[in-house]
């Protein structure tokens, strides 16, 4: 059973290949530069590593079409035909309230997700594109839907309303969201695995830290609070998006600056975060060099953010009343020792007791580690994240008519023994 698998940005088409059965990548690649001078396709083939091609790509079904003849082709290919590939996942990252789980994509459904692009403006319409030409090149298959806000629609009112007038969110939709669903769904049940405890018993707090960095509270299994809010601007310090400011300050510049909507939307999701910080830096790891140089803006970046999320940690502990698990995911979550290491100092008197030396060796995209000390009452734990095989059990659930909303259904990888595969390319051509 091979499914395609679609992230669908403004400027690119990410792709992914994989083989069910062996919960393997067959192939994976990209289109970059859709509509722009100068774009390409790199992907990898067996045996062969890396490619790259340029073509002349002006919209998104021109790079669908394009990644169809890189999966067939004669040289290249992985596939001996296009009905091999049974259903197409596609990454949508906004559902609005009326999506609560993936879904398979009708009519309906996809005007409904039309209906919910003033949301993201950024990120729907280019998933739209997406979806739309996917269907155009692949019309006889089923085209699925994998929402990003869908996992934190149990939210509750007390956590997902904003105090602005109530009629903005019955007439807007304003309202909390919360992102990076697949990856807060993934890390706490393999936690509830690893401790030993179903999800209806377990409290967690979920971390995920790379350029967009997003926390959660999960009580129960589910998540009750999450700092992304209407879009992904609110929350923690992230690479070059501000997170939680105070609202006048928009105004404020508006009225020194002239600001127009579109310049101060720019500057506060590109130009912002440890960007805007160090005026140089996005890169954890540039900033850690430029601090460690005696760069008084980075030094003072690494500090913000991980001050912030120390701040996050105790207001979600504070919610849940008992917290069973923190977990550090994602690129830096997984990768940066130090980030972990400064958000988790001090914290003791909450029960979080880390493990200075299994932290500096936890340094891994792969393995599952537990770095707090033996005695202490939360543990600490460093979870790869793997979002790619939520998405895929759900596509091949929703298939086989199984599928049911997360907070009932059971994964693969929720079994204590599971063991998450690296993303190697296998092929499948002979």
């Amino acid at each position: 059973m091979i499914i395609l698998a679609l992230n669908c940005g403004s400027s690119s088409v990410k792709y992914k290949l994989f083989f069910w059965e062996k919960r393997e990548t067959i192939t994976k690649g990209a289109v970059e530069r859709i509509g722009i001078p100068g774009s390409f396709i790199n992907f990898t083939v067996p045996g062969k590593g890396e490619q790259k091609a340029d073509f002349d790509c002006p919209d998104h079904r021109t790079a669908l079409k394009k990644i169809i003849e890189t999966l067939i082709d004669q040289e290249h290919g992985v596939l001996h035909e296009l009905r091999e590939i049974i259903a197409v996942g596609h990454r949508v990252v906004h559902g609005g309230e009326k999506f609560k789980s993936s879904t398979l994509i009708t009519d309906e459904v996809l005007a409904e997700i039309k209906n919910v692009q003033d949301l993201a403006p950024l990120h729907n319409p280019p998933n739209i594109a997406g979806i739309e030409a996917a269907q155009e090149v692949l019309p006889d298959i089923p085209h699925i839907a994998v929402f990003d806000t869908a996992f934190h629609q149990t939210m509750p009112e007390s956590s997902f309303l904003y105090a602005v007038p109530y009629e903005w969110y019955g007439m807007y939709g304003v309202r909390r969201y919360g992102f990076h669903g697949t990856s807060h769904l993934y890390v706490s049940r393999r936690a509830s695995a690893l401790l030993g405890k179903p999800p209806l018993e377990t409290n967690l707090i979920t971390m995920h830290i790379g350029n967009g960095v997003s926390i959660s509270a999960i009580k129960g299994g589910i998540s009750v609070d999450t700092s992304m809010g209407l879009t992904p601007l609110e929350g923690a310090v992230m690479g070059t998006r501000c997170g939680d400011i105070d609202p006048a300050i928009i105004l404020f510049m508006i009225e020194k600056e002239g600001f127009y909507a579109e310049e101060l939307d720019a500057i506060l999701n590109k130009k912002s975060g440890l960007l805007g910080l160090t005026g140089k830096y996005m890169d954890r790891r540039d900033i850690e060099k430029a601090a460690g140089e005696g760069d008084r803006r980075s030094q003072l970046a690494m500090e913000i953010e991980a001050y912030r999320l120390k701040k996050y940690i105790g207001a979600y502990a504070a919610a849940l009343g008992r917290v069973d698990a923190v977990i550090f995911t994602a690129g830096a979550g997984e990768l940066n020792w130090r980030l972990r290491e400064k958000v988790a100092a001090g914290l003791e008197n909450i029960g979080l007791k880390l493990d200075v030396k299994k932290n500096e060796q936890t340094i891994s995209r792969e393995q599952e580690t537990v770095i707090s000390t033996a005695d202490s009452p939360v543990k600490i734990m460093v979870i790869p994240t793997d979002e790619e095989i939520v998405f895929i059990e759900d596509v091949v659930a929703i298939m086989e008519g199984r599928y049911e909303t997360h907070t009932h259904f059971t994964y693969s990888f929720e079994k204590p023994n599971y063991r998450k595969k690296g993303d190697s390319v296998l092929g499948t051509r002979d």
